[in-house]
């Protein structure tokens, strides 16, 4: 039998998570801390030195620029096992001590809605909520306002608005399978076409301000109908729990939205969309902050989105890559085909190690790194996922880091997706989950086609 090879990168997490989750570690001076995390850092070959700390998350120190980055770990069982105490180490910046809130944030699943479909139950359920809010009478007048009104008919109510923005606002990747039961209840609703194609609808982000702006806008009409409003988006999230894609966010809504429903008042000030929304993201936990990194900073949202890409190409160091140097070259695959022009705005935000290998792949032509990039809407033989759920995986993270830099350079998402995930596309094109027959089908035609 085949010896276990020692995982130094393992070792370390289960030793911070034991040592952050006693209740005595919040106690403790952070001088103290310090200490006690500089004692578990790990220096690589390549003279990085890491840190599992902030955010449930590795940092890697570079010898070149002396700063900490945000950046996943090495994927490779001997690049991993060759690590060792960093000694000398550097010092670590009080920011990126672990907490128990931040340990505790479980992320959820980076798979796109394509491949495997949202379960049955989940849509049955969504669709007995959606009768409600269609049926309440108290709802009947329209809504006027709020980034939601120009995807619905004229006489669409709020319950049904709100119901949509919650599950947009809760994806993860809101990449959908085209058949997607999720997506084709709401037809008859949408007033045009959803963006994408055949086989996949590529969804632009919802902001939380879509439903803060919902919720404000009926409270001008009345208590009451905020209420019922907030009841519709917590209804909503609660379903969207149990599936991994949508958790996270989902639990985060619901610390924001449901003190709503117990005492109606607590946002009577807010006079606008960014007020409620304000008022909303201060009512979230710390232990749920991590879901919303994206309304507190774009940049570091960013980030974080290409670490799930990085995590989600681990499949690559199989053939000998670097996840990292595959992941900043796909980042500049979608770059060049989509934006070029706001290519060095996202210089500032990568490592010096992603950044070099992103502007070799942009600059350089003859790069081996540009052997990464789609050719003929296919993914080169090694990025092809060995998987339905790496493929999954990697699709949506893919689709997550596009919106997550269009997001972050004002760029208006492509219609059709983005390159490198619409190549993931084809690796999942014969292991979809379509409705079987008994499942009826959407009441609009169109939502299939654009």
């Amino acid at each position: 039998m085949a010896a276990v090879q020692w995982d130094p990168f393992e070792a370390i997490e289960r030793d911070v998570r034991a040592m952050v989750a006693d209740p005595r570690w919040a106690d403790v001076p952070a001088p103290t801390q310090t200490q006690a995390m500089t004692a578990r850092l790990l220096r690589t070959p390549d003279g990085g030195c890491w840190l599992f700390g902030a955010h449930a998350r590795w940092h890697r120190h570079d010898p070149g620029d002396g700063l900490w980055h945000l950046a996943a770990p090495p994927a490779a069982p001997r690049a991993r096992a060759a690590a060792r105490a960093a000694q000398p180490a550097p010092p670590v910046p009080e920011h990126l001590l672990p907490s128990a809130a931040g340990l505790a944030f479980e992320r959820g699943s980076t798979q796109a809605f394509v491949g495997p479909d949202v379960p049955r139950d989940m849509t049955g359920r969504i669709r007995a909520l959606l009768d409600v809010a269609c049926a309440a009478r108290e709802e009947e007048l329209p809504f006027a306002t709020g980034p939601l009104r120009e995807l619905f008919h004229p006489d669409v109510t709020a319950p049904v608005a709100a119901m949509w923005g919650t599950i947009m606002w809760c994806a993860y990747a809101p990449a959908f399978d085209g058949n997607e039961v999720l997506l084709s209840m709401f037809g008859e609703f949408l007033s045009r076409p959803l963006p994408g194609d055949d086989w996949v609808r590529w969804l632009p982000p919802m902001p939380l301000s879509a439903l803060t702006a919902l919720y404000t806008e009926r409270l001008a009409r009345g208590a009451g109908a905020a209420v019922r409003a907030a009841g519709h988006v917590a209804g909503t999230a609660r379903v969207l729990l149990a599936d991994p894609r949508f958790a996270p966010r989902a639990a985060a809504l619901l610390a924001m939205v449901e003190p709503l429903l117990a005492r109606p008042w607590l946002d009577h000030p807010a006079q606008d969309a960014e007020s409620a929304r304000q008022a909303w993201l201060s009512r979230c936990p710390p232990r749920l902050q991590g879901a919303l990194v994206a309304e507190f900073s774009p940049g570091e949202h960013f980030r974080h989105t290409l670490y799930d890409l990085v995590e989600a190409l681990s499949f690559s160091c199989a053939h000998g890559a670097d996840p990292r140097a595959v992941a900043a070259s796909l980042l500049a695959a979608d770059v060049q085909a989509v934006a070029p022009d706001v290519a060095p705005l996202l210089h500032g935000w990568l490592d010096p190690e992603s950044r070099r290998a992103y502007h070799a792949a942009l600059t350089d032509p003859a790069h081996p790194l540009r052997g990464c990039w789609p050719r003929d809407g296919e993914p080169p033989a090694p990025l092809r996922p060995p998987d339905r759920a790496s493929a999954a995986a990697l699709l949506g993270a893919g689709y997550a880091t596009g919106l997550a830099w269009c997001r972050l350079t004002e760029t208006a998402p492509p219609p059709r997706g983005f390159p490198t995930s619409s190549a993931t596309v084809t690796c999942l094109i014969n292991e979809r989950d379509d409705p079987a027959p008994s499942v009826p089908a959407t009441s609009a035609e169109w939502i299939r086609h654009s």
